[in-house]
């Protein structure tokens, strides 16, 4: 009985070694194989691919549209690897701390951002202002001021429009 376990095992881990599947080797039809990728998935790896092979997890993910950290975690445990390697659940964490070290932020660029935040709060408060003088200048071409409240009423009589004030 022993025997046949520990033959069932050993059937079980070379089932499992012959199910990894390399990234960076794997034709399509292996790629699809793998479940959560699909056609289209495996052509945009493909096309990644050509380009250079993945060098890790990591330039899997950022390279690969789509692809997160949660999804390279899942196709890691479906048997995929890159460079023989399995995935190593560090999360995004990882990611975002790459990404941030290959883009640092300069003291320039951030007194840049500074400069640009108060030139835009300044130029909302000119256009707020010069918004509020032609409106007034509206009203005021708008709205017709006879001269006396004596014309007024004779216009009124006469049935005439009555004219902005000359002044």
């Amino acid at each position: 009985m022993f025997k046949k376990l520990l033959a069932f095992v050993a059937t079980m881990y070379v089932a499992m070694a012959f199910a990894a599947v390399d990234v960076n080797t794997a034709t399509s039809a292996e790629l699809d194989g793998i479940k959560g990728i699909g056609p289209v998935k495996s052509a945009l790896i493909m096309s990644e691919r050509k380009k250079a092979p993945f060098k890790d997890w990591n330039d899997f993910v950022t390279r690969v549209k789509g692809v997160g950290t949660d999804s390279a975690a899942k196709f890691s445990a479906e048997g995929m690897t890159v460079n023989g390697a399995s995935y190593k659940a560090g999360g995004k964490a990882d990611v975002k701390a790459d990404s941030k070290a290959a883009k640092p932020v300069t003291e320039k660029a951030k007194d840049a951002a500074v400069a640009t935040k108060d030139a835009v709060k300044g130029a909302a408060v000119a256009t707020k202002d010069a918004v509020k003088e032609t409106a007034k200048d509206v009203k005021a071409a708008v709205t017709p001021k006879p001269d006396t409240k004596a014309e007024v009423k004779a216009d009124v009589k006469a049935g005439a429009k009555t004219e902005p004030a000359k002044k």
